[in-house]
């Protein structure tokens, strides 16, 4: 239901009505594009669809103050309840966000999708299960003992925020024959490389990084380096996007590799990183028989990942997993993210794909309700 603003009532609607709860702040929405997107292709399977941040929501009245895309920017209007709320809010432990988790928690709305948790705890979760555990590179919290053994253990370490996106915040560490060599980006998307001499000082530097770029409450963890420079001088890894379809299954999306920017310690296409084709690449690197069996053991991976998450936080709808193929060919989970980007599809091209990307969520939304709807007749 839409708001009439000129007579001041809400109309009635027969459709779907699906609102997108996202962070709008003054300089409008995160990832704009895709979200427009998304409202336009809600729009064409003729769904009710719209926009939202915790603050447009007049709770006396139960109506939201929604927005739609238009030529150059966006309008709003007051929409009635929706039936379904997507929760695509991506939460970092900073004041503009205090209120987000308080408001998640109320029983409001029927979300299609769970609240998550932060990557340290999801490697817990995974790493009780133990046919997961092969895939998993080793993880801790920061301390100077850990940091120490696995630089004992591993010529690469990360320091990674429980929260960060986009490589922004993270750390290698990288021992050498003089020392230890440190290369990241920080949260500002500021690129630093620097040469320590010994351990102490590292302890020293990377405690100041922390310090630096901590965000609220949030803390570090450390993980084992892998092996990933299938090109010299480049970080690969695999981005897989896995989504629920309109029967509620999950199915692979897609997947494809990304390549980093010269001297960059992560291979995020938002740092400078470019996208391949997965088939094709893989294939160079080991050939048709392995490839096969690389893109097995992926598919295998992120199904069991996905069916232990939704075992301990609840019902999900899509991941974009973050896998390492290293130079043996071996595969790693290395991070999830419950509300993933969709953009290495566009750049490799794969318009079909990114569409399928962009209306697969809408689609599980609208299942859930169809079969609320079964249970209730």
């Amino acid at each position: 239901m839409a708001r009439n603003e000129k007579e001041g009532q809400v109309l009635p609607s027969v459709k779907k009505r699906i609102g997108v709860l996202t962070y709008r702040g003054e300089k409008g929405f995160i990832e704009p594009g895709f979200l427009r997107r998304m409202v336009r292709e809600g729009e064409k399977m003729n769904l009710e669809i719209f926009l939202f941040g915790p603050q447009d929501v007049d709770f006396t009245a139960r109506k939201i103050r929604g927005f739609t895309p238009t030529q150059g920017g966006w309008k709003n209007a007051w929409f009635a309840w929706p039936d379904i709320v997507i929760d695509r809010y991506r939460y970092y432990p900073i004041p503009k966000h205090a209120g987000y988790l308080a408001f998640r928690r109320k029983q409001i709305f029927r979300y299609a999708n769970s609240r998550f948790a932060n990557k340290f705890s999801v490697h817990g979760v995974l790493e009780q299960d133990p046919i997961l555990r092969k895939w998993l590179p080793q993880t801790l919290e920061y301390s100077r003992e850990s940091l120490a053994h696995l630089l004992q253990r591993h010529r690469v370490v990360y320091v990674k925020p429980t929260n960060g996106t986009g490589g922004r915040g993270i750390l290698r560490v990288v021992r050498t024959v003089d020392g230890y060599q440190l290369q990241g980006q920080t949260k500002q998307k500021k690129k630093i490389t620097k040469q320590i001499a010994s351990l102490g000082h590292l302890y020293q530097r990377l405690e100041a990084w922390m310090k630096h770029e901590k965000q609220g409450a949030e803390r570090f963890f450390l993980q084992q380096g892998l092996e990933l420079s299938l090109v010299p001088g480049r970080t690969i890894d695999a981005r897989l996007l896995t989504q629920k379809d309109g029967t509620g299954a999950w199915r692979l999306t897609g997947m494809g590799i990304r390549m980093g920017a010269k001297r960059s310690s992560t291979s995020n296409l938002h740092a400078g990183g470019r996208a391949i084709p997965a088939a094709r690449f893989l294939t160079e690197h080991f050939g048709y028989e392995m490839t096969k069996q690389i893109f097995g053991e992926c598919r295998e991976l992120a199904l069991r990942t996905v069916s232990r998450i939704e075992e301990h936080f609840g019902p999900m709808m899509e991941f974009g997993l973050d896998l390492g193929i290293d130079v043996h060919g071996n595969v790693w989970l290395i991070e999830m993210n419950p509300k993933p980007g969709r953009e290495i599809f566009r750049q490799l091209g794969q318009n079909q794909r990114y569409l399928e990307a962009v209306r697969r969520p809408l689609e599980y939304a609208v299942y859930l309700l169809r079969n609320e709807q079964q249970e209730l007749s």
